[in-house]
């Protein structure tokens, strides 16, 4: 997936059937009982189908980067998630982290074996894999997943 790309599903305001927003500590503790709670929100709410385990993993994944990589597992820092779900049941899902940030392009491989549990490339290459669309920005802090 290339980081610079737009995205391609557009989420108008008024064709959304569901909008959460969640902020929590940089607590790996706290991971968890989030992914728990977005995922029982979209279920409540079928935004997501058959792609339910993919969306949590990616879930998952790009909360845990944010907590242990991007805020360093500070619990002084804040973590914040936007997930919204359209009439068409795509998911967009916004992952935000106080850290300084890193450069998903120069993350080795793991199609290649290279560093595939180093640092935080293995969840990096989970969300691009399992994720229909992924876009980085403000250097890495900030992720965008869609599922369509």
């Amino acid at each position: 997936m290339s980081t610079d790309s737009q995205p391609t599903v557009d989420f108008l305001a008024n064709k959304l059937l569901f909008k959460l927003q969640v902020t929590l500590s940089a607590d790996k503790a706290a991971v968890d009982s989030v992914v728990q709670r977005v995922m029982k929100s979209l279920r409540e709410k079928d935004c997501v189908g058959e792609k339910e385990q993919a969306i949590e993993l990616a879930l998952s994944e790009a909360l845990a980067n944010a907590v242990i990589h991007g805020a360093k597992a500070d619990p002084s820092k804040i973590v914040e998630c936007d997930v919204a779900c359209d009439q068409n049941r795509s998911l967009l899902i916004v992952v935000r982290d106080p850290g300084e940030g890193f450069d998903p392009a120069a993350i080795p491989s793991p199609v290649c074996g290279e560093s595939i549990y180093s640092g935080h490339g293995r969840g990096v290459y989970l969300i691009t894999q399992l994720m229909d669309e992924v876009k980085f920005l403000k250097n890495g802090t900030e992720i965008h997943m869609i599922k369509r």
